[in-house]
């Protein structure tokens, strides 16, 4: 179904991975597009309203109208229809992530597959995605690839779905890349250290954009020798190829 002219877009703006100043990370285009638009779907208001206030719209932040999201991967037709009665208004709508890219490891997909459905315009803006930058930064295949979001707390569990991956990596010569909880990076590579076969290559991609970015790529043998700790409490990005 295209479009009517009559109705407005969704624009997926990329949210900062961390405080840095926007132009650093976004185009222009993408600022001044952001800029202008009165309605919004977030993630978390609270951090929607922070990223709105970088980029200085014009109109008070407390005129805009910001609905949050969720974090439900799907959306019932009630919600779906309130979310997008401002698009079928002609009023563009901005969907915002947490961080990074919208639709991308976020709820926001869900918000996107509705409005195709329905027939509304849906325009992806440029910004910063820690998956392709991590992905970027490793060296590694970048023609086939999955993100597996977070691995299992439980340290047996995590042992073993580290070493599924290792396994598939090489089976499919295929690049896994996952995350952690900042607070449990210095556990993971711990597991990293001790699951892994020494050769595998894992690189790490922590504060990516910011001034304290850290990427670091080695085999899972000689991460037994990095200090483990330095990594600790920071957004972190883990790439591995065996």
């Amino acid at each position: 179904m295209n479009a009517s002219s009559h109705t407005g877009t969704l624009y997926l703006v990329p949210n900062l991975l961390g405080a840095v100043p926007p132009l650093n990370v976004l185009p222009q285009r993408t600022i001044d597009i952001a800029r202008g638009l009165t309605h919004w779907v977030v993630e978390t208001p609270k951090v929607a309203r922070a990223f709105i206030k970088t980029i200085a719209p014009p109109q008070p932040i407390a005129t805009l109208d910001i609905v949050e999201l969720g974090s439900t991967p799907s959306l019932d037709p009630e919600q779906a229809s309130t979310l997008l009665a401002p698009l079928k208004n002609g009023s563009d709508v901005g969907l915002l992530s947490d961080a990074g890219c919208p639709g991308v490891a976020d709820p926001g997909a869900a918000l996107v597959a509705v409005a195709h459905d329905a027939g509304l315009r849906v325009v992806p803006l440029v910004g910063p995605s820690a998956i392709l930058l991590a992905l970027m930064a490793s060296g590694m295949n970048g023609q086939s690839f999955v993100f597996h979001g977070y691995l299992p707390v439980n340290a047996v569990e995590r042992a073993a779905a580290l070493q599924r991956l290792e396994r598939a990596s090489l089976a499919l010569v295929q690049t896994q890349i996952f995350i952690e909880t900042p607070y449990r990076n210095v556990a993971m590579l711990g597991a990293i250290a001790s699951a892994l076969q020494p050769g595998t290559r894992v690189c790490v991609a922590a504060d990516l954009t910011l001034p304290t970015e850290t990427i670091v790529r080695t085999s899972a043998g000689r991460w037994k020798q990095h200090d483990h700790a330095a990594f600790g409490k920071r957004p972190a990005l883990f790439v591995l190829q065996a």
